[in-house]
């Protein structure tokens, strides 16, 4: 069995030709045509798609990394927005007590019987 891995433009814009897999120099158990646009390669695994070196996957990765920073810093700003919010909800209630006259009509009642509010 092997595969055939079509020609390709590298990283470089150099044009790869087309090759068969297993190659004549490598193993003989890579029998799939693996790898990306830009790279492909003979692998023993169909589901390999690591050949790159770490430094070429972390630029591949630099629109994640952006994307997720972005969306970390406007969720911060919304909890902050949240906490501001609260803290100015509560500064801002009035502190006085609403008077149901209950107090007031106790004393009068009490004065009137002789008896002093505790």
């Amino acid at each position: 069995m092997s595969a055939e891995c079509t020609s390709y433009m590298n990283a470089d814009k150099v044009l790869v030709s087309a090759f068969s897999c297993p190659r004549e120099d490598g193993q003989a158990s890579a029998i799939y045509c693996c790898g990306f646009q830009d790279v492909k390669y003979c692998c023993d695994d169909p589901n390999s798609f690591f050949p790159y070196e770490h430094n070429y996957m972390w630029w591949l990765s630099v629109g994640a990394l952006v994307g997720l920073s972005i969306a970390a810093v406007v969720l911060l700003a919304f909890i902050i927005t949240v906490c501001v919010l609260c803290y100015l909800f509560i500064s801002t209630k009035p502190c006085s007590k609403l008077d149901t006259g209950l107090s007031l009509s106790l004393q009068t009642a009490d004065k009137e019987t002789g008896r002093d509010n505790l």
